[in-house]
C-alpha cells in the first residue's frame, strides 16, 4: 500500500558569496515565514495557504541577485517520516522563551506608567503573534502559552484599572432611554478603556444631559447615581459582555453596525478576544492622554472626540461595504 500524506515545500537556494546583504535579507524572510533549515541553503515548509507563493517570490529574489533557486514539492514516504517533518516545526522552545519574558515583565508592571504599560503590552503581543503565525501544528505548548498570555493581560489591566468588575450572570432587560435623561452616572476614576467608552456611549447615545462622577472606590457611589463598570453597579459586565456591550443591549443599540465595531474593540482591549486592527492605536492614544490630562472630565472630552472619529470611520466603512 502506498503511503499518502500532506505535501511539503522545499526551497533550495544558492547565492554568490559577494551577496552578503541579500543573503541576510533572504534568510530573515525565510525565518519570518517559518521555514526550517535542513542544511545550508535547503529550507522546508508545509504546503499551506500562501506558503508556495511566498517561497516562489523568494526564489525569484535569489535569481535576481545572481544566485540560483529550486522550489520543489516533497512527499514523505512513511508515517514516521511525516512525523519527523512535523517535529521539525515544534515551537515549544519559542513559547518557553516568550513565557520567560512574560514572567520577567510581570515583576515590573506595578512600577510602570500607563504609556509604558501600553507599549510593553503591544511589544509582547507582536512577539506572541509572530510565533503563533509560524506555529503550523499547535499543541500543548500553544495552549499553555495562550493561558499564560491571558493571565499576563489580566495583571496588566489590573494595574491600569483596579477594581475591574467580574462577570455576572443574568438577563439584560430592555430599557427606555427617555426614562434615563439628565441622570447622574458614576464609575471608577482614572478612566480606562471600558469606562471611558461607556461614558462616551452614555452621553452620545443614551443620556444627552448626563452628568458624571468619578469615584475613588465603588463604595463611594451615591445612591441617586447610576453606577457603571464595577461590581454591583446598575450596568456592568454580564455574561461575556463588557459594560459597553451591556449598555448597548440595555438600550437597544445593537443594530448600529458602527457601535458593534466599537464594542468589539472595547471587548478585545478589556477582556481579550478577536483582535481589532484599530485597538492598539486607540489604547496607545488613551494611555498617553491619561498621563497628560489632569482629570477624568478632560480625558472624557479628548477621548470622546477620538471615539466620535472612530464611530464615523466604522460607519463609513460599513456604508462602503454595502455599496459593493
Amino acid at each position: 500500500m502506498t503511503f499518502s500524506a500532506a505535501p511539503w515545500l522545499l526551497l533550495v537556494v544558492s547565492l554568490p558569496t559577494s551577496s552578503a546583504t541579500a543573503r541576510m535579507r533572504i534568510w530573515r524572510n525565510l525565518k519570518a515565514i517559518g521555514c526550517m533549515a535542513l542544511r545550508d541553503g535547503a529550507y522546508l515548509l508545509p504546503s499551506q495557504g500562501e506558503h508556495g507563493q511566498r517561497l516562489q517570490e523568494l526564489a525569484q529574489e535569489c535569481t535576481s541577485e545572481g544566485g540560483s533557486a529550486w522550489l520543489m514539492d516533497v512527499q514523505p514516504r512513511s508515517a514516521d517520516e511525516a512525523t519527523a517533518y512535523r517535529e521539525l516545526f515544534d515551537r515549544s522552545a519559542e513559547y518557553d522563551e516568550l513565557r520567560k519574558a512574560w514572567k520577567d515583565a510581570n515583576r515590573s508592571l506595578a512600577a510602570l506608567g500607563a504609556p509604558e504599560l501600553a507599549r510593553l503590552q503591544r511589544k509582547l503581543q507582536r512577539e506572541f503573534d509572530a510565533v503563533r503565525a509560524i506555529d503550523f501544528f499547535p499543541g500543548e505548548s500553544r495552549l499553555e502559552a495562550d493561558a499564560a498570555w491571558s493571565e499576563l493581560n489580566k495583571r496588566i489591566e489590573a494595574v491600569l484599572s483596579p477594581d475591574e468588575p467580574h462577570e455576572a450572570e443574568g438577563h439584560i432587560p430592555r430599557l427606555d432611554a427617555s426614562q434615563y435623561q439628565g441622570r447622574l452616572w458614576a464609575t471608577r476614576r482614572r478612566l480606562w478603556v471600558d469606562r471611558v467608552a461607556s461614558a462616551w456611549l452614555i452621553s452620545r447615545f443614551i443620556d444627552h444631559d448626563a452628568r458624571f462622577r468619578w469615584l475613588a472606590r465603588p463604595a463611594d457611589c451615591p445612591k441617586t447615581a447610576l453606577g457603571f463598570d464595577f461590581d454591583g453597579a446598575a450596568f456592568t459586565h454580564v455574561g461575556d459582555r463588557v459594560t459597553f456591550e451591556t449598555l448597548m443591549a440595555s438600550f437597544g443599540l445593537e443594530e448600529d453596525p458602527a457601535l458593534n465595531r466599537l464594542g468589539a474593540m472595547v471587548h478585545s482591549l478589556d477582556v481579550g478576544g478577536e483582535p481589532v486592527s484599530e485597538a492598539s492605536g486607540f489604547a496607545a492614544m488613551l494611555a498617553g492622554a491619561r498621563e497628560r490630562l489632569p482629570d477624568d472630565d478632560a480625558l472624557l472630552i479628548e477621548i470622546g472626540g477620538l471615539l466620535d472619529s472612530l464611530y464615523l470611520h466604522f460607519l463609513r466603512g460599513k456604508a462602503a461595504e454595502d455599496s459593493i
